[in-house]
Formats: C-alpha cells, structure tokens, sequence
C-alpha cells in the first residue's frame, strides 16, 4: 500500500463508523457528515498533489468521485439505496482511487461494488432474521395476511413452476430445472420482505420527531392537502405543513444499511492490501 494512502484509509473508517452509529440511532445519516468526507478527502489529495507538483493523485480521486457520483444516483432512483447511502457511496469514491493506474482502480471500484452489494444482503438477511425474532407474533399474524392476500400469485407460481420443470425434464434441460425454483422461492422471499416491512419497519411517532427524508407509512391529510409517500421522503414544505398537527403519524423504517459499507470496505481492504 502506498504510505500515501494510510490518511486515506482512516478518514475512510472514521467516518464509515460515525455513520453507523448514526444509521443505527437516528435510522439516518447526516447530510453534512457524508458532504466533510468529500470536502477532506479531495482536500488531502489536493494538498499532495500541490506537495509533489503532480496533479495526478487529485485527479484520480476527484474521478472516483464522479464515477461514484453516478453510480449513487443509479442506486438511489433505482431504489437500493436512501439518500444517505448514496453520498456516503460518493464520498467512498474519492477514497478508493488507491492506485496511480487507471485499471487497477477501476478493478477496485467493481470489487467494493460487488462486495458492498454482496456483503449487505448478507447483512440485510441477517438483520431481518433479528426483527423477526424480536417481533415474533406480530411477524407470524402478518406473514399469514400477506400470504392469503398474495394467496393467487402463489398459486400461479406453483402451476407455472411446475408446468416449467415438466417441460425442462422432457426436453432434458435438466441445468435448467433452477428456474422454476426461483419461480417458487421469489413469491415467499416477497412476502417475507413485506411481513417484515408491515410488522417490523412502521412506527408511530409524535410530528416533533419527524426529519427532513422521513419516509411517511400512509397519505396524511392537513387540511384541504394531501401528503403522499415517497421515496425521497418528507421535504421542508411538507414538514411545515405537518407541524400543524397535532397528533401521531406512521412512517416506515428501512434496515441501516451502513454496516454493509463498513464490512465490504474492511474486506476490500484485505483483499488488496
């Protein structure tokens, strides 16, 4: 590892690790956290680069940046990631540029990407695991309305699926007898997910409580305007239009998914170094 890179590295794990703790309290993590990894990382690039009178180091870092900055978009619109997520994503892309060749940090760009993807569904399945536990009965009562309300796309996934498997074994495809497994294990992973969401992820809380990005659980009424869920979350207008009222509403939880940026950067780590 270049010594030049060691700064890099706990800046890296210094704020990773804030931004754990703040996931984990506030299911959220600061704008202006995520923005200062950017701002310091660049700017310690920046600094070397200026010292060595080579623009190189800065460039890359400041290119890692914009790939990931892309990247964060694409994960945040295609919804796997909160807006949280997505700029600790960006600022992790100012950081990973290790190498001073362009495939070398290219090829270390596609292995945290697929180690943070792999490693926080890992993590996710895990962290399901432990909602279902601590919620048990409220987990088992929803997992059976889900399962009688999607109780006809079940039924069409077995009659697919079995009609699938009977060709494949005729025609001797037998490789492709995966297939109309995962016709049967989709529909169930989706009523898990949704179990989990209904039973685990809703809370109620008091209109004091709720910050910009709240994801609200139903429509909310305040006088002659209606409040949609969305994916962006609650904006400044609608938190001032909420302020008026004067009871609890529901908004939905996702799983912090923040220790996945920490596992995967710790086994990159490993990996390369």
């Amino acid at each position: 590892m270049l010594i030049e890179n060691l700064p890099l590295v706990i800046l890296a794990l210094i704020w990773i690790v804030i931004a754990v703790i703040q996931d984990f309290r506030k299911r959220e993590v600061d704008n202006w956290w995520n923005f200062s990894l950017i701002a310091v990382v660049l700017a310690y690039r920046a600094f070397l680069s200026v010292y060595a009178w080579d623009a190189l180091y800065f460039l890359y870092g400041l290119a890692g940046f914009g790939i990931f900055f892309l990247l964060a978009h694409v994960f945040y619109y295609g919804r796997i990631f909160a807006g949280g997520d997505a700029k600790l994503l960006m600022g992790l892309g100012a950081v990973l540029p290790f190498s001073f060749s362009i495939i070398q940090n290219l090829m270390i760009f596609f292995y945290y990407i697929f180690l943070l993807l792999f490693a926080g569904g890992v993590y996710g399945i895990f962290f399901s695991l432990f909602l279902v536990f601590r919620n048990k009965k409220a987990f088992a009562q929803e997992f059976s309305k889900q399962f009688s309300k999607n109780n006809k796309i079940i039924n069409s996934s077995v009659i697919i699926a079995v009609v699938s498997a009977v060709i494949l074994l005729m025609l001797n495809q037998n490789l492709l007898i995966v297939l109309p497994i995962l016709l049967l294990i989709f529909p169930i992973l989706y009523i898990y997910a949704k179990a989990i969401e209904e039973s685990c992820m809703i809370k109620s809380v008091n209109i004091k409580e709720l910050t910009l990005g709240d994801w609200l659980y139903e429509e909310v009424s305040v006088g002659r305007k209606k409040i949609k869920p969305n994916w962006e979350g609650l904006n400044e207008k609608q938190l001032i239009l909420l302020k008026k009222l004067k009871k609890k509403v529901k908004i939905k939880q996702g799983i912090p998914f923040t220790p996945g940026f920490l596992i995967a950067f710790l086994i990159l780590l490993w990996l390369i170094f």
